[in-house]
């Protein structure tokens, strides 16, 4: 009997496999983290084979807290970081380089010259994209321009290219490469042994994922992932939005044959990646989870305003030349006022692009969606009502990414029956309601505006 879906979820900094039964619930889940490699400023890299390898640990340990094996699973499905640019040999399996990473920032002097004679929409209209760094194309130009032999291999047809989905998918399938296809059929099945004869049936990126996890069918409705960076998707339905303050226009889903569903996404480069900064580079706290007691100290920031433009600044912007800045700083300020302004700027920023999201779809949000990891900080979920004056609304399931390919997977094999099912599954745990004044409100978000400002073209053109 095969009572179970399984998702790997193959993230920035970690892998993680996971179980659900039909309601949605966790049944098993396990998750090894992968290093970061740095090799110069600005540049971010993985090692594809660790990953690889990750994925085939965490699928073993997942099963195995259980007893579970191949035969209890109806499906698998897959989500990744997207934008991760990986180049491998198509004989031997193994990748020509690292994989270069979406927060990656080594093609700028690409983006400056390829928008120089059109500007930085130059090829929005055919991609719904701008010229920037975090997308997939320039990066896998630099890799067949600068990793010795790349493009006369490539050339030659030994080499292939994709986003992890697709190298996952092409390992764990025995050398499958996938065609355009909806997010929700059977592309193959596993020849890993621990998963052997599982159809893999569902891939969806993982913000596309934690849309469909959110169980955000409907045009308007809108979720936020707060991880490395905060990611925000509105459903539009059958209706590609076009996208005239800096959001990107994106496919949300296309399940079977059903008719695709559209998305305008605004995406945040730095939101859990700061509290990791805060933790790891200035060792202020210990752990990510004590930011928020910290921040707790004080009644408020202080007056202070942390700018996280570590790599440029992604929607609404699109400033590639920007970087971060601590604004507001005076006498008073102490670390609990900078853990505070940490925390503030998921929220400041998400406010932005809401309110981009909005004047292009014409539609106004009624409450915000909310999940990944910062979702437990209670301090920043009631600031971000706060500073949206909408509900936030958290799930019971938070683990929405990896529930989302789950589900994709399992509309695939009818373990699902549809999306009113999937409807059902999805729950509140908890809703905050806005408490702050208006005039404070207003206040604190010109602030920040101000601060935004002041990390503008710090890096020379």
């Amino acid at each position: 009997m095969k009572n179970y879906v399984g998702a790997i979820d193959q993230g920035t900094t970690s892998t993680r496999f996971m179980v659900f039964d039909q309601a949605g619930r966790v049944v098993a889940a396990a998750q090894k983290e992968h290093a970061q490699i740095y090799p110069q400023p600005g540049w971010v890299e993985h090692d594809p084979r660790e990953i690889l390898r990750r994925t085939e640990e965490v699928i073993a340990d997942a099963l195995s807290q259980r007893g579970l094996h191949a035969s209890d699973l109806a499906a698998i499905g897959i989500t990744n970081q997207r934008e991760t640019a990986v180049v491998w040999d198509r004989k031997t399996g193994e990748p020509v380089a690292h994989a270069i990473v979406w927060q990656d920032t080594r093609v700028a002097d690409d983006v400056k010259r390829f928008s120089a004679p059109g500007g930085q929409d130059r090829f929005r209209p055919e991609t719904g994209l701008p010229l920037s760094t975090y997308f997939s194309g320039l990066k896998l130009r630099w890799l067949l321009e600068n990793v010795p032999g790349a493009r006369a291999k490539a050339a030659a047809g030994e080499l292939l290219f994709g986003n992890v989905d697709t190298f996952l998918l092409w390992n764990l399938t025995g050398g499958m490469l996938p065609e355009v296809r909806s997010s929700s059929e059977i592309y193959g099945e596993a020849s890993l042994d621990a998963i052997a004869g599982v159809p893999v049936a569902g891939i969806l990126g993982d913000q596309q994922a934690a849309l469909v996890g959110q169980a955000c069918f409907r045009a308007g409705e809108v979720k936020n992932t707060y991880g490395t960076g905060c990611f925000l998707l509105m459903n539009t339905g059958e209706r590609l939005v076009p996208s005239s303050f800096g959001l990107l226009t994106t496919l949300a889903y296309k399940f079977g044959n059903a008719a695709a569903h559209y998305a305008l996404e605004g995406s945040v480069a730095i939101a859990g990646a700061l509290v990791q900064w805060l933790r790891d580079n200035l060792g202020i706290i210990a752990k990510s989870p004590d930011v928020e007691a910290l921040a707790r100290t004080v009644n408020d920031n202080g007056g202070v305003y942390f700018v996280p433009a570590f790599s440029g600044l992604f929607a609404p912007y699109w400033k590639e030349t920007a970087r971060g800045v601590i604004a507001g700083l005076t006498g008073f300020a102490n670390k609990g006022h900078l853990a505070r302004a940490v925390l503030e700027a998921s929220a400041f920023q998400t406010r932005e692009v809401i309110e981009a999201m909005e004047k292009d779809s014409h539609i106004s949000l009624e409450s915000l969606r909310v999940d990944g990891g910062m979702v437990a900080n209670e301090l920043l979920m009631q600031f971000q009502a706060d500073v949206l004056n909408r509900e936030v609304v958290r799930p019971v399931i938070q683990e929405t990414t990896a529930l989302g390919a789950a589900y994709a997977a399992g509309l695939a094999v009818k373990f699902f029956s549809g999306l009113e099912e999937l409807r059902a599954n999805w729950a509140v745990d908890r809703t905050w309601t806005p408490r702050l004044a208006e005039a404070d409100r207003e206040r604190l978000y010109e602030r920040w505006k101000k601060a935004v400002t002041r990390s503008f073209d710090w890096v020379e053109s």
